[in-house]
Parts: structure tokens; C-alpha cells; sequence
């Protein structure tokens, strides 16, 4: 037995004979600060898996010494039904938490990195079919990720890419309505020629059944490539996706799935009105970084619906992708699971995607999660599902039961007030028990959320978002837990503007709910100096009333909606470019890029001269000895230390301009890997704290301010993007040769 294992041995052991000694006041709380500290003592060696298991043991301990104390001193008496009934909803939600906490120690306990198989010098590669399905969005973004989906480096003859397309189908081109039929027509014409100008394959159906599954396995009718790539319509990939994922699959051929994390472009409503996206890792970024690492450690990450390539020949054993639910990603890993197929998970930002700009779009998507996971809770039962292993079910048991979190959310802001307003105790306690068995386990699960998420997840985040969801999923659970077949499936609106910041169509309830607890928190100081009686029990319900308030007035700044003008989302890079105009050649390093515009940096000694509102101009990129050029426009000028920055506008946009700018968007891994790690650092539980308390204030004026009308902001005209254009005859291609190149381009690589 190897020396290193002492630490999660000695731990165990120490757990087992101290889970369920009898112990004085006194000696728990001696006990609990012993543990507390032992635990830390662990924490300082996060990269040994033994100390990380001892980690997880002394942590459990706390846990399970404040079940056994929460079941068997706390309860109401039975005998007093409403302090009873409420108790017994409060424990249970309690219960789920811990049984949550017990489940994440599990997937966390060793998680996997890998390291992608090299392709290079193989000539045995499988042939691999793209599938891009869209049901309504626009050509512009279709044509971006097309592009990308194109410029991915693999053999040309062994790479095909389509457009699976549910909104031409030919029961919408023959609907009754003239005018949706016409629109359904020209969707169809058009994406069929853009898709014959970019190279890619145009499939529709017949009708839309069985949503984005059914369009999924009519896609593996047409198509008879060995590996099955799924990107969604704004999911763009990286030109070395294939070259990540492929390699994978030819050392194991029993693997069905190699995942990879959904990277953003834009920030969620909750980032993007707390103008948190810059500096704050995003809400997805726990799930990926470190769950499916987690989850991969026991054969059990799942399909997430995109960036993921999928071997065909298992998709055959179960007649493709599943569609029982209205989440077929992980309904169609679990059922190739359960036959003996294998699943992988890669750490590497590999797409650039979008997420809902509004927060009623945002809540529809999680809708639709919640329930379509709940639908396989209760159609599939993970846990009993034969072929699964041990720790596969519990893993898929864990990843359904999460969507329960909102019953259990309410659940804790709203029981204080029980107290407060009504004098109902269903939770018996005093301070000093409560210090001695709550506080040291509350202690370890935040120190437990730092250590394993700290650099994902700021604090008190994920209870913001847990709470915000909370809110509208909670009638979601009732409906699917009444009938598991009633959701169907809604496509998430992307790409929408806002012209106006204003309160969301659905900030009524987060509002009214921010009144009560604020009602709830003035009621209990007016208590505790009327009622000396109510000292302790007062002091705790109180104080946990105001953790809910901040919560709520955190909210509030997430349906106070700001504005959202831009149609284009813009990725910062730097890399160098020529601007030619009227003869003369300027050089520039390209700022940011986006599939709207492009903007250059000149400095002092290369600034273009006249350069004007509506100047006409061209670009011109290199790569690999090859020119891209494509015409623009200029929009905006402002100026920065480094010098003067140029926006510009595409003059016309055609599949080769969108090629384009997939070059310059979405063909380095590196660029994304760099904007999602300057994001992930530890902030701090007691910083984090601080942050999360000055949100909650300045939010809620902010709230105020926007409920009163008091809201001035400048209007803005915005001009349309450039129409795509497809030129019906080939012309001069825009890839064209340059022996003798600027020397700028002669002086080293491309990338600055």
C-alpha cells in the first residue's frame, strides 16, 4: 500500500468512529473546529487525490453530524401540525441538499484531463458528416457557422458538411397561410444557394417531426460518415476541432461520444445586466470545467446537443437519437450507455456559440432543460437502468435530480418568513446548538464550494442563479411531475436585440417576492425590540432572511434589462492586416472582429489620411501564403493609447467574405482557451461576499430607478448589415495568389 494514501485512510477512519458519537455541546463544537481544521489542513494539497478524498471525508463528517443532529433534535412535534408540516418540507429540502452534496463528492472525486491522440502522418482517418440543424435563425448567422464548419482542417474528401433544415420542410412550404408559406419558400431558396455557394450540403424533410431529434436522424439518413459532428446553428467550431476529437475515436472502438465545453461569445442576462461578463467566469463554466471532467472519470459525460462528434455505428444500435424527451442530447448518451458504449469528455473551448440575450428567452431554455431532465427521472430511472454501472447511475441519478434545486431554492426563502410573520417554529434550535452543528457545517460547504469550484464560481453566485430560475421553473417541476409527456420542444431565441433598457416581461413575481422578504426583515427588528422572549430563534431566522434579501435584490438587477443594441457579437483578437485605399497600403492590427464588422488599429506613423464616415476601403488578411481580401466601409473612428481605431463595415457579404471571417473568429483554439482562463481566478470567499452585497444594492436602486421611469438614454440608430450576396456566376475568386506580399506579411507569422 502506498504511503500516499495515508491522508484519505486516516480520514475515513477517524469519519466512521466520529459520524455517530455521542457528544456533549461542548465537545461538538471542539469537535467541529477540530475537523474544520484538519479539512483545511487537506485543502492545501488540491492536486494529491489523497488529500483531496480526506478533504471530502472531513467534510462529510460535518455533513452527516448535522443530519443526525437536524433529524433527531430539530423536528417539530407532530403533534402540532403547523409547525410540523412546514418542518417536515424544510427538512426535506434540507435532505436534497445534502444528498446533492453527497453526489457531487462522488463525481468530483479524481477528475479526468486528457490529451488529445495525434492524427498527423494517418492515412487510415474515418470519414466524418457535420450536421448543423436549424429551425428559424437567421441566414447570416447559418452562413458563419457553415463557414467555420468548412474551414475545419481535415481531408476534403473525407469531410461533409449539412445543413439540416426544419424550417423549409415541405409541409411549411405548403401550409395554408400564403404569406408563411412564401416566407418558408425563400428560407428554403435561399439557404439551399448559400449552402451550394459555401461547399455544404442543403437537407430538408417532409415535416417537422420529433423536433431537432427527428431532424438529427434525418440527417443520418442522407448522410453515411463514420463520425457524426453536431454543431448547433451558432455553435462555431475552431479549425482544429477535428483534430482534437477524431484521434479519440480510433483508439477505441467502443467509444460513442467525445464531448467538448459550449463556449460564449455573449454574455447571459445575468452577466450581461450585472456587467459581469469580462471579469466573472460564466454560469456554464462550472458545469464544464470541472462536472463533466468529474463525470468522465466514471464513464458517464453525456451528450450536451453540440460540439460533440458521435460514432454512427453506435447511433445505429439504438435507432439514432433519441427523442422520448425534449432533451435528446442526454437521453440518446444514456441509452448507449446502458448498451456498453463509452463516452469521453475534452477540456478545451473547441466552439464559439451564443447564449439567450433576454431573460425570457434564458428562462425558456432552462425550462426546457428542467423539464426534458426530469422527463428521464421519470421515463428512463437512470438508477435502475439496466447495463449502467454503479457509478454511472448514480452520476445520471445526480444530473436529473440537480433540476429539483428550485423547490428546494423557494423553499429556503420563503421559510424564514414563517417565523417572522406568524411565530411558526419548524426549526428547533438555539444559537448555541445552532453554532455548534449549522454554522460548522454551513463553514465546510462554502470552504468545500471554494475548494472545488472557487476558480469557476465566484460566492453567492450560484445561488443567484439557482434563484432567478427558481422563480419560473418551479411551476415547470409541477407540470412535468403531473405528465411526463406533456413539454414539447422550443427552439431558444438567439441573437435578439433590445432597443430600450426597461424591467423584463416577468420581473412582477421577482419584485413582489423582494417586497415581502423586505417586509419580512423590518418585521423582525420591530420583534427583536418588542419581544425579548424571542432572542435567539429571532437572531437566527432574521439573519438568514437577509441572506434571501440580497439574493432578491441581487435579482432585481437581473430583470432590470439593460439595452442590447448590437446584432453582431464581437470577438477581441490581434492580428495583423493591410487596409488598402485609393493606392495606398496602411498596416493595422485588427481589435475586434465580428460578423457584422471588423475593427483596426493604426498607430501615429500608419494613419490612413481622409479617412471618413462611409470611406470605402479594402482588407486584406494572409494566411499560409493565401490573401483574403473583402471590401468594407467605414463606420466610427475613437482613439486609444496604443492609437486610432477604425470600425468597419462589410461592404457586401458573401460566403467568401464569411469564410473570412471564420478565419479570423474561429480558427484559433488558443484565443478562446486565453479569454475563458484570464476569467477563471479566485476571487475569495470574504471579497466575493462584499461584491455580492454591493450588488444586491446598487441593483436594487437600479431596479428602482427603472420601475419609476427615471431611465435616460440617448437613441441610437443602428444600420442594417450588409445583405448576404451569392453571385450566380463565378467571378474573380476573393482567395486569390500573392507572390510577392507586403513586407509586413514577409517580416514573420501572421498573428500578432
Amino acid at each position: 500500500m502506498k504511503c500516499a494514501k495515508w491522508p484519505a485512510i486516516t480520514a475515513g477512519v477517524t469519519g466512521l468512529f466520529m459520524l455517530w458519537l455521542p457528544l456533549s455541546l461542548q465537545a461538538q463544537l471542539v469537535m467541529s473546529f477540530a475537523v474544520l481544521g484538519f479539512m483545511f489542513i487537506a485543502m492545501s494539497r488540491p492536486d494529491n487525490t489523497s488529500f483531496r478524498l480526506a478533504t471530502f471525508v472531513f467534510a462529510g463528517i460535518l455533513a452527516m453530524r448535522y443530519a443526525y443532529w437536524r433529524t433527531t433534535e430539530t423536528l417539530p412535534s407532530i403533534d402540532e401540525p403547523l409547525n410540523f408540516i412546514p418542518g417536515i418540507v424544510l427538512y426535506v429540502a434540507e435532505m436534497y441538499c445534502l444528498l446533492m452534496l453527497a453526489v457531487s463528492f462522488f463525481m468530483l472525486a479524481d477528475p479526468l484531463r486528457r490529451t488529445a491522440p495525434k492524427l498527423s502522418g494517418r492515412d487510415d482517418l474515418p470519414s466524418v458528416d457535420v450536421f448543423i440543424p436549424t429551425y428559424n435563425e437567421e441566414p447570416e448567422l447559418l452562413a458563419a457557422t457553415l463557414a467555420a464548419a468548412k474551414s475545419m482542417i481535415y481531408p476534403t474528401d473525407k469531410l461533409t458538411v449539412y445543413l439540416l433544415d426544419d424550417g423549409g420542410t415541405e409541409a411549411k412550404r405548403n401550409q395554408a397561410d400564403p404569406e408563411k408559406a412564401l416566407e418558408a419558400l425563400r428560407r428554403h431558396d435561399q439557404l439551399k444557394a448559400l449552402c451550394e455557394a459555401m461547399g455544404a450540403i442543403y437537407s430538408t424533410r417532409a415535416k417537422n417531426e420529433h423536433a431537432k431529434a427527428g431532424n438529427l436522424n434525418e440527417g443520418l439518413k442522407v448522410s453515411k460518415g463514420d463520425l457524426v459532428v453536431v454543431f448547433d446553428a451558432d455553435h462555431a467550431p475552431v479549425r482544429t476541432f477535428l483534430q482534437e476529437t477524431v484521434g479519440y475515436f480510433m483508439e477505441d472502438e467502443k467509444l460513442f461520444l467525445a464531448q467538448s465545453p459550449h463556449n460564449f461569445l455573449n454574455p447571459d442576462p445575468l452577466e450581461k445586466n450585472l456587467r459581469t461578463y469580462a471579469r466573472m467566469p460564466s454560469e456554464n463554466e462550472m458545469f464544464y470545467s470541472i462536472m463533466q471532467r468529474g463525470l468522465d472519470k466514471w464513464n458517464a459525460s453525456f451528450f450536451c446537443g453540440s460540439a460533440a462528434v458521435l460514432r454512427r455505428s453506435a447511433l445505429e444500435t439504438t435507432n439514432g437519437f433519441a427523442g422520448e424527451s425534449i432533451t435528446e442530447d442526454c437521453e440518446t448518451a444514456l441509452a448507449l450507455h446502458c448498451n456498453g458504449w463509452h463516452s469521453i469528455y475534452i477540456d478545451k473551448p473547441l466552439i464559439s456559440g451564443l447564449q439567450p440575450e433576454t431573460l425570457v428567452s434564458f428562462i425558456g431554455q432552462r425550462i426546457r432543460w428542467c423539464q426534458g431532465m426530469l422527463q428521464i427521472l421519470l421515463l428512463k430511472r437512470p438508477f435502475m437502468a439496466h447495463g449502467l454501472t454503479v457509478p454511472q447511475r448514480f452520476a445520471y441519478a445526480g444530473i436529473n435530480l440537480f433540476w429539483l434545486f428550485p423547490l428546494s431554492r423557494l423553499t429556503f426563502m420563503f421559510a424564514p418568513l414563517l417565523y417572522i410573520f406568524f411565530s411558526l417554529e419548524i426549526y428547533e434550535s438555539n444559537i448555541y446548538e445552532f453554532a455548534s452543528y449549522a454554522v460548522t457545517y454551513m463553514v465546510a460547504s462554502m470552504a468545500m464550494q471554494s475548494y472545488l469550484f472557487g476558480r469557476v464560481r465566484w460566492p453567492w453566485v450560484s445561488e443567484l442563479y439557482e434563484y432567478v430560475q427558481s422563480v419560473m421553473l418551479a411551476g415547470a417541476i409541477v407540470s412535468v411531475v403531473r405528465n411526463p409527456r406533456k413539454p414539447t420542444f422550443n427552439v431558444t431565441a438567439k441573437g435578439q436585440t433590445l432597443d430600450k433598457s426597461g424591467l423584463s416581461p416577468i420581473a412582477g413575481p421577482y419584485i413582489a417576492i423582494f417586497l415581502v422578504l423586505l417586509a419580512g426583515a423590518v418585521y423582525s427588528v420591530w420583534r427583536y425590540m418588542t419581544e425579548p422572549l424571542a432572542g435567539d430563534l429571532l437572531m437566527i431566522v432574521a439573519g438568514w432572511n437577509v441572506i434571501n434579501l440580497g439574493l432578491a435584490g441581487a435579482a432585481l438587477g437581473v430583470v432590470a434589462e439593460r439595452r442590447e443594441l448590437r446584432r453582431n457579437q464581437r470577438l477581441k483578437i490581434k492580428r495583423r492586416a493591410l487596409l488598402h485605399r485609393d493606392g495606398t497600403v496602411y498596416t493595422a492590427i485588427i481589435e475586434d472582429v465580428s460578423n457584422g464588422g471588423i475593427a483596426l488599429r493604426f498607430d501615429g506613423q500608419q494613419l490612413p489620411v481622409n479617412l471618413n464616415e462611409e470611406t470605402k476601403a479594402t482588407v486584406e488578411l494572409r494566411r499560409n501564403g493565401r490573401a483574403l481580401t473583402f471590401d468594407v466601409v467605414a463606420r466610427s473612428r475613437r482613439h486609444l493609447e496604443q492609437g486610432e481605431v477604425f470600425g468597419f463595415a462589410y461592404e457586401e457579404r458573401t460566403p467568401e467574405v464569411f469564410m473570412a471571417i471564420a478565419d479570423l473568429m474561429y480558427s484559433e483554439q488558443a484565443v478562446l482557451q486565453e479569454r475563458m482562463t484570464r476569467r477563471q481566478v479566485p476571487i475569495g470567499f470574504f471579497k466575493g461576499t462584499a461584491r455580492f452585497a454591493l450588488w444586491s444594492f446598487t441593483e436594487t436602486l437600479r431596479c428602482t430607478r427603472y420601475a419609476l421611469g427615471l431611465i435616460h438614454e440617448q437613441p441610437v440608430v443602428s444600420r442594417p448589415d450588409a445583405p448576404i450576396t451569392i453571385r450566380e456566376k463565378a467571378g474573380t475568386s476573393i482567395v486569390t495568389e500573392f507572390p510577392d506580399a507586403h513586407p509586413m506579411f514577409r517580416e514573420g507569422q501572421i498573428y500578432g
